[in-house]
């Protein structure tokens, strides 16, 4: 299984053609899992470390600017002067700057299969309320229904906030619960029934059903997909 380390630019060997052999490998494998209808882990993962590399070229950039800088030449007709860093990049930096430059590019690429497949999921998705709805919405259970397998699976869920120095991010814990085969008998609103039985302390739980009109892998693309759009789902105002 084709990975990178969250330090993989500058650990070991700094050589463009080597580190071009690590990000090709890793690529191939996302691509693999994009053709297969996966999603994750490999959208993620290439997310974290396309801003990685973006962090490592704005910092470089901030770095060279902020160099003093000495007069290259002067032309008295035209009134210009020209400057030129003092700063100077050596090998090992130039090298850096090859693979990030190659894989800000390449990434970015890949980045939009993997958008555009998340987009064709999210657009399959379809999230309803199952029974009266409580005014608190931040605690519940939901229902994925799994057409392909023919089973309900029920999971609880608790949204939560966290904050960065710039925002507010909303995050969900999940427990998966139970599966359920799909009948005339079990279904959401007896599900939900017997939930309230086993759980006195969600006497009138927030429960809504997930569903999804094509198939696709349910670990690495419709659990995911359904927890962050369950997440916009709860996130709107009433």
């Amino acid at each position: 299984m084709a990975s990178l380390s969250n330090q993989w630019l500058t650990e070991g060997w700094i050589d463009f053609e080597y580190k071009k052999y690590q990000l090709q490998a890793f690529l191939q494998e996302a691509s693999n899992n994009f053709d297969a209808k996966k999603l994750y882990p490999k959208l993620s993962e290439l997310i974290a470390h396309y801003e990685q590399l973006q962090v490592f070229s704005t910092q470089k950039k901030l770095l060279t600017e902020s160099f003093p800088k000495e007069i290259s030449r002067l032309d008295f007709e035209q009134f210009l002067v020209t400057y030129e860093s003092v700063l100077a990049d050596d090998s090992l930096m130039q090298e850096l700057n090859d693979i990030v430059s190659f894989g800000l590019k390449e990434m970015k690429s890949k980045l939009n299969t993997g958008k555009e497949l998340y987009e064709e999921v999210e657009q399959q998705v379809e999230i309803f309320p199952i029974g009266i709805q409580p005014l608190r919405t931040d605690e519940g259970y939901f229902f994925l229904n799994d057409y392909l397998q023919k089973l309900i699976s029920v999971y609880h869920y608790e949204i939560t906030i966290f904050e960065s120095y710039k925002e507010q991010y909303r995050g969900i814990k999940t427990t998966h619960l139970a599966n359920y085969k799909i009948s005339v008998t079990k279904n959401y609103e007896s599900i939900r029934y017997e939930l309230v039985k086993t759980n006195r302390s969600l006497p009138n739980p927030a429960t809504y059903a997930v569903e999804f009109k094509a198939s696709y892998p349910f670990t690495e693309t419709m659990l995911p997909v359904a927890k962050r759009s369950l997440i916009r789902a709860i996130s709107k105002p009433k």
